[in-house]
């Protein structure tokens, strides 16, 4: 009691009572290579022992994985309906501006205005808060400059901090924002 080939794809999982799960590597007119923990493997799946070791679903005659069927029809459907993946959303972007555009418009309407995407300016943002972190860490750590003089560029960058905390509204969280203290 086996399966035939034709109801195996490539990449299916099946299970053997001698040699236990296997996922199916390469499939000719008779046989399937199927690599097994112990060792890959070539049989004939009619005459073997294998059950399908996985949820499958069969449309109009064709055996395919479930997993396999759920994730390319998940993936139409984002495809089709124009979804992004979570994972190309902006980390530490507050999610009302992700795929938001900053537009820039001269009082002289003969001009061009000009339309920067918010995570490009985001971006931007959290890397001049980071180049302040380390030029923070540099002052502190330079062994040249006084107390008098570390305690002066200290207090520029505290400036700097200061007068990008009109940005604060784009970040997710409370922690990352800016603070001039």
């Amino acid at each position: 009691m086996g399966i035939p080939v034709q109801n195996l794809q490539i990449g299916m999982r099946v299970r053997h009572p001698h040699h236990g799960i296997g996922t199916v590597k390469a499939l000719t007119e008779h046989t399937a290579d199927i690599s097994f923990d112990d060792a890959p493997r070539t049989v004939d799946p009619a005459t073997s022992d294998f059950t399908v070791a996985e949820p499958t679903a069969r449309l109009t005659e064709m055996q395919m994985p479930l997993s396999g069927l759920i994730r390319e029809t998940a993936q139409a459907m984002i495809d089709a309906l124009g979804l992004e993946k979570s994972d190309e959303l902006v980390e530490g972007l507050a999610t009302r501006w992700q795929r938001g555009t900053l537009v820039l418009q001269p009082a002289d309407t003969s001009l061009q205005a000009k339309e920067v995407p918010l995570e490009t300016f985001f971006h931007k943002i959290v890397m001049i808060r980071n180049n302040l972190r380390v030029l923070e860490q540099k002052v502190n750590a330079n062994e040249k400059l006084s107390d008098a003089d570390k305690v002066e560029l200290q207090q520029y960058i505290t400036r700097c901090y200061g007068s990008l905390t009109t940005f604060n509204v784009f970040f997710k969280k409370k922690e990352d924002q800016f603070g001039s203290s």
